[in-house]
């Protein structure tokens, strides 16, 4: 008789309860968690230049956050991602990280890993790797210094370098994210890729998304990434790859490199049939899709009670109204997206 046999119903080996699955019997493995929606850059797509923060009051503590993270690990979620705003900004962050490593050593737990634009990663790269993050996903859209400075609104390309050497010196895998911008940075895409591959990191292009009320209009900055695609066939051979990294990107081989290229596409080619993520902001609303308002409260719950019954109960009611798919359009007609809402609170 085979270990498996030995299970209880609706347990795994490690004893967690039952997985969350939506309505479509998709099953949730993945959780994008942001930590503050403070950010030490203002880049163009994701913020307005004068941004109003949040109070401290409204944010989930440290301690909230690892215990909401908790709850989802032991329902399955097998792969985590902290988010921001930029998450290393966060008082006590690296508190948080360890904490959560204590997953990763169980085995129920993956995946522990970070979205970050890399300001503050010579500063803590090696404790991350230390804490378990084997790759991480910096945002770089631009090689050139005073682009660089016009996207962020005042960041310095140097110090993000700097930080993506740390990372890749303490032994951390790197993923660069380059948001494809008409007009902006569509010149570049090819040196970006000849870097990223140079440096043996995989590189994905992300299409705009239409989200918050930010000054430019989301379709003078949006580029359709099947016509990127079309433009890099002209110079390089691109061979379709099966690869899930258990995000919406979809990969192709660049034979001419040998590095790998990914495409998300929200707008052009929807990715919501396999999708297995949900998101939490960093004052514990849980959104159970990027292109939807839909959401449940989790602060309420979490904070009504020292136990974790509330919380699983409004999760797995959260779950079970999860869309089949986003609903984002971008015409010019309309300028501003489906879902009011920043990026920096939702989450990257």
């Amino acid at each position: 008789m085979k270990t498996s046999d030995l299970t209880p119903i609706g347990f795994n080996v490690h004893g967690q309860s039952p997985p969350l699955v939506d309505p479509f019997g998709r099953a949730v493995s993945y959780l994008r968690v942001s930590v503050t929606d403070r950010c030490d850059l203002r880049c163009v797509y994701c913020m307005a230049e004068e941004m109003t923060f949040l109070p401290k009051r409204d944010l989930l503590t440290l301690e909230e956050l690892d215990r909401l993270c908790s709850a989802f690990v032991e329902r399955g979620v097998s792969k985590l991602r902290i988010t921001g705003g930029e998450p290393l900004v966060r008082r006590g962050i690296m508190g948080l990280f360890r904490s959560l490593s204590r997953h990763l050593d169980s085995g129920l737990l993956r995946e522990l890993t970070l979205t970050t634009n890399g300001t503050q990663l010579e500063k803590y790269a090696a404790e991350l790797a230390d804490c378990g993050v084997r790759r991480i996903n910096v945002s770089l859209d631009t090689l050139d210094p005073d682009r660089f400075r016009a996207i962020t609104r005042w960041g310095d390309l140097d110090r993000v370098l700097a930080g993506i050497d740390a990372a890749d010196d303490a032994g951390i895998r790197v993923k660069i994210n380059a948001v494809a911008l008409k007009g902006v940075n569509e010149d570049e895409i090819e040196t970006l890729l000849r870097f990223a591959h140079w440096r043996g990191f995989d590189l994905t292009l992300i299409e705009v998304m239409p989200l918050g009320e930010i000054e430019p209009m989301r379709i003078d900055q949006f580029l359709s990434l099947g016509d990127v695609r079309g433009r890099l066939e002209q110079r390089f051979t691109l061979t379709d790859l099966p690869d899930n990294t258990g995000g919406p990107a979809r990969y192709v081989r660049v034979e001419e490199t040998g590095g790998r290229l990914g495409f998300i596409t929200p707008l052009t080619h929807n990715f919501c049939e396999s999708c297995n993520r949900v998101r939490v902001t960093c004052t514990g609303t849980l959104y159970m899709c990027l292109g939807q308002e839909d959401a449940v409260d989790l602060r309420a719950p979490l904070r009504a009670s020292e136990g974790n019954e509330l919380l699983e109960r409004a999760v797995e009611t959260a779950i079970a109204r999860k869309p089949k798919g986003h609903d984002f359009i971008i015409e010019r007609r309309r300028s501003q997206g489906v879902a009011s809402r920043h990026m920096s609170t939702t989450g990257g």
